[in-house]
């Protein structure tokens, strides 16, 4: 848990800073110049009070894209922990995708619908795509600072074959849709973003990647230790059941019904 101040209050903000607790700040620059302060002037005094990992999230405000992206460049040349904060407005996406490019930081405010949180989610995973792209975050880190997955969150992200319960899957027994997604992406590439869903969450995004794509090949003991492993286990079950099929078959009364007496049994079910 990461605990924010929402206040512009200097003074405030160094008086629990000093605590220890606080892991950053949230601020409204309407509340600043109504105070007569310059939001600028006022988010330097800030960041000055905190180390270089804390948050310090500074809102812009324009009518256009363009008007927003210049307010946050003035912001952002602060410090390199400042998140500008822009509406979830059209204008307001458009300046989050051109910050997001440039790899700056961004969260979206003055959010009243689900359209809105839907719009807000999707650009939030392309601005943390592009952290990956650009080499700012590994996909383990972003899946740990980012992911909702539960089961992946803190896992580096990745996907674990239910049947094997290790990373490896076979592409003919993948699901296809996951298949179609990864198919042309290179080891280590990033997805585009995807739209999914399932009972529990209708609707949520994703970013794929494949760490080590390995090509058919003949069985490498040092490779394939443990499909040869799994193998191997599922070859001795397989005969401790036919031997005990073979001890117990012919004192155990079997009934075989006549539409099936024709079947070519591979166990000597008629006790021949």
């Amino acid at each position: 848990m990461r605990i924010f101040l929402d206040t512009s209050d200097v003074d405030v903000i160094r008086q629990h800073c000093e605590t220890g607790l606080i892991d950053g700040v949230t601020t409204n620059p309407t509340l600043m110049m109504q105070a007569g302060r310059d939001p600028v002037e006022v988010i330097k005094e800030i960041s000055s009070l905190f180390p270089g990992y804390a948050s310090i999230s500074a809102e812009v405000v324009g009518d256009t894209a363009e008007e927003m992206v210049s307010q946050a460049k003035d912001y952002y040349s602060i410090n390199k922990n400042i998140t500008i904060k822009v509406p979830c407005s059209v204008e307001g996406l458009k300046a989050c995708k051109v910050l997001s490019d440039k790899s700056i930081s961004v969260n979206v405010t003055l959010i009243f619908s689900v359209e809105q949180a839907i719009l807000a989610a999707k650009e939030k995973l392309e601005n943390v795509r592009q952290s990956i792209v650009d080499g700012d975050l590994s996909f383990a880190e972003a899946a740990k600072e980012a992911s909702d997955e539960k089961e992946t969150k803190f896992d580096g992200g990745q996907l674990r074959n239910p049947e094997t319960q290790d990373y490896n899957f076979e592409l003919t027994k993948m699901d296809p849709e996951l298949y179609a997604q990864i198919q042309n992406i290179g080891d280590n590439e990033v997805s585009p973003v995807y739209k999914d869903g399932d009972r529990i969450n209708p609707i949520k995004f994703k970013i794929l990647t494949v760490t080590q794509r390995t090509d058919e090949h003949e069985a490498d003991f040092a490779k394939d230790y443990l499909k040869i492993k799994a193998l191997a286990l599922q070859e001795k079950q397989l005969n401790a059941i036919a031997d005990w099929q073979e001890e117990k078959i012919m004192d155990t009364y079997i009934k075989i019904n006549g539409e099936l007496r024709a079947c070519d049994f591979k166990s000597n079910w008629f006790k021949n």
